[in-house]
């Protein structure tokens, strides 16, 4: 619900938006660290097993990015080296929730609404990290991304309307209004495209295998009762 909300406000006047963007992404950090930084194995009865480097990195990306939000939403830094800093491990942070949901939603016994909304979330991850990647990438090379409306090219493209582009190249949309200028953004752009598909179908495979599981096991269990 966090990432349909942040997603929203986007569509809110500019005045609007920019505080109210601040808040989400910081909203929507803390809940990620607290929701997948303990880990599968910490909410089961088995005995913990011993963290790898992505459990012990993960909260310390997680933090960083928290503190480094907070300091941009109170004008704590305005450099740009600041504001690509964040953004970089945004992308980071994005990314690795993204492959920590896939990684506990293969862990689950049985497809849920939690699991279901698991499952949504880390695609908007996904989505959020590549138009946080895309502006990072037309900060650094003005001009790596162009508009097209009416015909007419435009120079200047937000970080709104990169997410808009991420998320069509992540659903293989491709509205063609905005375009990649440059060999890196053309590259980063099918790396996208190809990473939508591959998440929908890694999941799908998931949640349909626990769901045949689930109705096997059901059918088992009713057949003992029945033999008794």
């Amino acid at each position: 619900m966090t990432c349909f909300g942040l997603l929203s406000i986007f569509m809110l006047p500019p005045q609007l938006a920019r505080p109210l963007t601040h808040g989400g992404f910081l909203l929507l950090a803390l809940l990620l660290l607290v929701g997948l930084a303990a880990g599968h194995e910490a909410s089961s009865n088995k005995a913990p097993k011993r963290a790898n480097y992505a459990d012990l990195l993960y909260p310390i990306i997680g933090f960083a990015v928290i503190i480094d939000q907070a300091l941009l939403a109170s004008g704590g830094f305005k450099s740009f080296d600041g504001a690509i800093t964040l953004q970089g491990l945004w992308a980071l942070f994005a990314s690795l929730s993204a492959a920590r949901i896939v990684h506990f939603l293969s862990l689950e016994k049985r497809v849920t609404s939690a699991v279901l909304q698991g499952a949504i979330a880390g695609y908007l991850m996904l989505g959020l990290a590549a138009g946080i990647v895309f502006n990072v990438m037309e900060d650094l090379i003005p001009g790596s991304f162009h508009a097209i409306s009416s015909g007419v090219s435009s120079a200047h493209i937000d970080f709104i309307s990169l997410n808009y582009f991420a998320f069509s190249c992540l659903s293989t949309v491709g509205f063609g209004d905005i375009v990649a200028t440059n060999h890196p953004g053309e590259m980063l752009s099918v790396i996208v495209a190809v990473v939508g598909p591959l998440y929908l179908a890694v999941v799908m495979g998931l949640l349909i295998a626990r769901v045949t599981a689930s109705e096997t096991s059901a059918e088992v269990e009713e057949s003992l009762e029945e033999m008794r």
